[in-house]
């Protein structure tokens, strides 16, 4: 095998958006805002998944990641139907493919109210307790919530108390609209980083996505506590949230595709058209495809091995693609079931 470099990570991820592509229907009326993105796409989505459906998508979307040279992502997963026993679904599917994670489910109480949330943070912590007997080489487990607005003060407090008990971080949406930020200040708060604070949320190391609406001081607060932010280029576009100029003051700024296909060079393309636009200086926003890497290693507490090159990939001294094609997996036959999965989902989907 001829290595000629690192594999790419994708530091912020939603594996359950695999079947996405495959014909969701799209939403009556359109929407006209990002919350009506949620509530009419997202949220319908994640609803209707079940075991079956969650285990096709996983299987595309690290199948399809792998062969575009991602070694290694940080996904947040929530499936309010089929909660106890999803990350299992999602690790089962990286560590047998070869794709290093890092899994959390997105506590929220958006369905259910505060028992929603306690299930959600419930399955982080029955993941993260079974590893170390589990033999997964390949996944790590996190505390997520799904963003601050759709859980109370009380949430966020469970969350960040369970992540210190487990020595873990936690992984949230934070200010990727302004709903965001206008719920905060509606509870007293100067903005979404400040509540998760105040809430004692954040654990050092914890990850925060997008932050499209975070100010130069807060992007400095984020870095002082010793907090990441992932930037979204391509989901940041399409929702039309806008771009996080101020991502610029901090040094802990990684690169994520908040569920789209995992092709790191696509979405590295993307950040510096938008970066260009935007007025940032193109080498630092580059700087976020190497931090994606650093983010890793702090996870893993090393730098975990992954090396690609020639049509291979080896990951942890383990090749998991060779003359471009899957080691552990027949990318036809995982095509096959989700394409079956799909139309199943988009029936449920259509009902809710």
């Amino acid at each position: 095998m001829t290595r000629t470099s690192a594999g790419w990570v994708n530091a912020h991820t939603h594996l359950y958006s695999g079947l996405a592509a495959l014909g969701m229907p799209e939403p009556t009326p359109a929407p006209r805002s990002f919350r009506e993105i949620l509530e009419r796409v997202w949220w319908r989505l994640d609803r209707a998944l079940d075991e079956a459906s969650l285990r096709a998508a996983a299987e595309l979307y690290v199948a399809e990641a792998l062969l575009a040279g991602t070694t290694a992502l940080v996904d947040h997963h929530e499936s309010p139907g089929f909660v106890e026993g999803s990350l299992d679904v999602l690790a089962e599917v990286c560590e047998r493919l070869g794709m290093r994670a890092l899994l959390a489910y997105g506590a929220t109480e958006r369905n259910g109210g505060r028992a929603e949330a306690r299930r959600g943070l419930g399955e982080c912590a029955r993941f993260c307790r079974a590893l170390p007997a589990s033999g997964r080489a390949f996944v790590r487990g996190a505390v997520g919530l799904h963003a601050s607005f759709t859980v109370s003060d009380d949430t966020l407090r469970e969350a960040g108390a369970l992540a210190r008990e487990l020595g873990a971080v936690v992984h949230v949406h934070v200010a990727e609209d302004r709903v965001d930020v206008e719920d905060a200040r509606e509870r007293g708060f100067a903005g979404p980083l400040e509540r998760l604070l105040a809430c004692e949320a954040l654990p050092p190391g914890s990850i925060l996505a997008h932050g499209v609406h975070l100010s130069t001081e807060e992007v400095r607060l984020a870095r002082e506590r010793g907090l990441w932010l992932v930037q979204n280029p391509r989901s940041n576009r399409k929702n039309g949230v806008g771009y996080p100029a101020a991502l610029g003051a901090g040094e802990r700024v990684a690169l994520g595709t908040d569920g789209f296909p995992s092709d790191m060079v696509d979405e590295a393309e993307t950040l510096i058209v938008e970066a260009a636009k935007h007025g940032e200086d193109i080498d630092r926003a580059a700087a976020r495809c190497g931090a994606s890497r650093d983010l890793l290693a702090a996870v893993w507490k090393d730098r975990p091995r992954a090396e690609v090159g020639a049509g291979c990939i080896e990951v942890g001294g383990r090749v998991v693609v060779e003359g471009g094609r899957l080691c552990a997996g027949d990318l036809d036959a995982i095509r096959a079931r989700a394409r079956d999965e799909a139309a199943r989902l988009w029936k449920r989907m259509e009902r809710l």
